[in-house]
């Protein structure tokens, strides 16, 4: 099968005929054979519906119900573990993603060996002040903290080989870091593709302006997973390590230096009221307690069922 197309949807029900018609027109009129993988995510108006009898009406459909909102990741997750193209191509349901793009998306999948592309919206119909400025900011964040050089890492129009939807795993709200994932899993031919962005037609957006700041929480998260997830020591042994460190050394030094007035015969200030007393038990305290943390990590990851599972890509003359 050439094409899957997973679309996640929260009460779409007037714009799922139209998007359906309208991936069709494109899908058949390039002569791809493909699957449209409806996730309805709780929805409570007639999406379900709709869906279903698409389904019922066109095998190339598949439709999935949860029984209740869980988010988009988790919908995205479902959708790809029923995706069967060799490339998958996600949008959005509230037809702002173009299926016109699907085309050209494809061939940057199979011609130009693209693992993983992403949608661009250069030109936004959204609402500058609460969307397109915070968006340019979040964007800029997640490039200077991931490396991923994509202007709209959270675009729901994005492409991907069959191989890297198969191989990440979608949770929490971590949609938004799909690039930040697939590179971590090996995937590093990342690229990205100016689309044509719609005004919404039907409905209201379902994101407000929190999906800003745990997009940030998020992002710090898989940054740490990613690179201290399978060896938690070397970030909480080290900082651990320093932190005790310091606090031995100013330790150190102000009983060195209450021993010089005890030589001198001067009077000597008590330790409790030295200020700095407090810096190096503080320091000390914090640093064993992170020193902790750190072993406590390894021995969690130690019985952990996910602690061996690398991504292997070829395998030649095993026995």
């Amino acid at each position: 099968m050439d094409i899957s197309l997973v679309i996640p949807l929260l009460n779409e029900e007037e714009s799922l005929p139209e998007l359906y018609e309208w991936i069709k027109r494109v899908v058949d009129q390039h002569g791809y054979s493909y699957e449209i993988v409806f996730v309805d995510d709780g929805s409570k108006d007639n999406s379900w519906k709709v869906i279903s009898e698409l389904a019922q009406k066109d095998p190339n459909v598949k439709a999935i119900k949860f029984r209740r909102n869980y988010g988009k990741s988790p919908a995205l997750h479902v959708g790809f573990d029923a995706a069967e193209g060799d490339v998958v191509i996600t949008m959005d349901a509230d037809l702002q993603d173009s299926p016109d793009e699907i085309p050209e998306l494809y061939r940057l999948i199979k011609e130009e060996k693209y693992d993983l592309v992403s949608g661009w919206k250069q030109k936004r119909y959204d609402n500058a002040l609460t969307k397109n400025i915070p968006s340019k900011l979040y964007n800029w964040t997640n490039r200077k903290i991931s490396g991923i050089q994509l202007h709209d890492m959270n675009c729901g129009l994005k492409a991907y080989r069959r191989d890297v939807i198969k191989a990440i795993e979608v949770y929490g709200e971590m949609h938004r870091f799909i690039p930040v994932l697939a590179k971590n899993a090996g995937f590093s031919k990342i690229g990205e593709k100016v689309v044509q962005h719609q005004a919404r037609k039907y409905g209201v957006s379902k994101f407000g302006w929190d999906r800003f700041i745990n997009g940030f929480l998020d992002l710090l998260t898989i940054t740490f997973i990613s690179k201290f997830g399978k060896r938690p020591m070397h970030l909480f042994g080290l900082l651990g390590t320093l932190m005790f460190f310091i606090g031995f050394v100013v330790t150190l030094w102000i009983l060195g230096d209450k021993a010089i007035h005890l030589i001198n015969g001067t009077p000597a200030p008590k330790v409790a009221e030295n200020s700095f007393f407090f810096v190096a038990l503080t320091s000390m305290v914090l640093g064993t307690m992170l020193f902790l943390a750190g072993f406590i990590g390894e021995l969690i990851l130690r019985n952990s069922p996910v602690r061996n599972n690398y991504l292997l890509e070829k395998k030649i003359n095993l026995r």
